[in-house]
């Protein structure tokens, strides 16, 4: 048995064979501050190196992967069983750009009708390097009391020292001050046109009257695209980089601003540019994660990195507006400082958790945001009134355009 070659196995090794200490530990996690995790291969042999940080979710491993705001990160997944639905052609939320996967065990063979390929073999697919039998309540602990920490994860076998290792990792870049949209954002113009699955489909109403929207892609996730087009919305999606000559040839009734990874305030400055220009123009505009931080940035508040982000499908969050709690996905790492929002801006939704700005509105022209994903639906429709807020926002001045 130990002769057994873990990236060689295509479906895996129940846990309890690691229990009994069967297999070798042939790979090994660092972290720049020093600590060391030799753990089991598996997924993709190549180097990963970014930001660590943990995600509490109990389900959609493969939506958390596919999250492009999650480019240049390395995953550590608090639940323990992960992979063990498999993966399948329905659940991708983007191209996925995370650094590596980090598991408390070895996932066993995959389980679910749903199922196209298992776990290991598709993070192969997507180069991306895991490793399990880490203890990942440790690893928890270790960042909850770091601002930022990056790792790298390497097989052992395909590493020449733990020198060039530690050298690779001490040159990585933080990710205060990283623009990532030039990345991952698509470089043309492009048409949303699929609803969201019926798996998920929740009751709506459809709306008569098709609107017109520019969606700005910072990173966006496929189910906020879904979401959109479900209320009727003629969805297209543009480059971070596109001007306001373009925008308003295209005569929309309404910009939207994505999720994304990276430093907000790293963002090229056009973005910002733009962004002041849409908001002279009194026209309808929706932020969701770092869309929310652009719209704060841009009307004079400014953002922070946490000591610890929020990633986790269970975090309740208070609508001051009915005074009522609503449970939220969240994914991101970085905050809208209370104390320098200027007094046109008003908070509307807050963490539980922490007491951090979750939702914010402008106080005399249509721009929300927030700072949680409500298109995640952990609720499960908690929040999934945000669009339709969105679209009578909208409706309202696609109605005025004409009057």
């Amino acid at each position: 048995m130990h002769d057994f070659k873990i990236s060689n196995l295509n479906s895996y090794i129940p846990f309890n064979f690691l229990n009994q200490n069967i297999l070798p530990k042939n790979s090994i996690l660092i972290l720049e501050t020093g600590e060391k995790f030799f753990g089991y291969s598996f997924g993709s042999e190549k180097l990963g190196i970014g930001e660590l940080c943990f995600n509490t979710s109990m389900t959609g491993y493969q939506e958390i992967i596919t999250d492009p705001s999650y480019t240049n990160q390395i995953i550590s997944f608090t639940f323990p069983h992960i992979g063990n639905v498999g993966t399948n052609f329905n659940d991708y939320e983007g191209k996925s750009n995370v650094s590596g996967v980090i598991t408390r065990q070895l996932p066993s063979k995959e389980s679910n009708w749903r199922s196209d390929k298992n776990f290991s073999e598709w993070l192969k697919d997507l180069s991306i390097p895991g490793i399990a039998g880490i203890d990942t309540r440790k690893l928890t602990k270790i960042i909850r009391n770091r601002k930022s920490i990056n790792a790298i994860i390497a097989k052992i076998d395909k590493t020449d020292s733990l020198s060039e290792l530690n050298e690779i990792l001490q040159n990585h870049p933080s990710m205060n001050g990283l623009e990532l949209f030039s990345k991952i954002s698509t470089k043309k113009e492009y048409f949303w046109n699929e609803n969201l699955h019926e798996l998920i489909k929740l009751s709506k109403k459809q709306n008569n009257k098709q609107l017109k929207i520019i969606a700005f892609d910072y990173g966006v996730k496929s189910n906020i695209l879904r979401n959109l087009y479900d209320r009727n919305f003629e969805v297209s999606v543009l480059p971070y980089t596109t001007t306001i000559e373009e925008i308003i040839s295209k005569n929309p009734d309404g910009i939207f601003l994505s999720n994304g990874p990276g430093d907000p305030k790293a963002s090229d400055p056009n973005v910002f540019k733009l962004l002041k220009n849409l908001t002279s123009l009194k026209i309808p505009i929706f932020g969701i994660c770092i869309g929310h931080q652009l719209i704060a940035l841009t009307l004079g508040a400014k953002t922070s990195k946490m000591k610890q982000g929020h990633r986790g499908a269970n975090h309740p969050v208070k609508n001051l507006e009915t005074n009522s709690v609503e449970i939220t996905s969240q994914n991101h790492g970085f905050i809208v400082d209370k104390q320098s929002l200027p007094s046109d801006l008003q908070i509307t939704h807050i963490s539980l958790f922490d007491q951090s700005i979750e939702g914010l509105k402008h106080r005399e022209l249509p721009i929300f945001s927030v700072q949680f994903h409500p298109e995640a639906s952990p609720g499960p429709t908690d929040t999934s009134y945000l669009f339709d807020k969105f679209y009578n926002l909208c409706l309202e001045y696609s109605n005025a355009k004409k009057n």
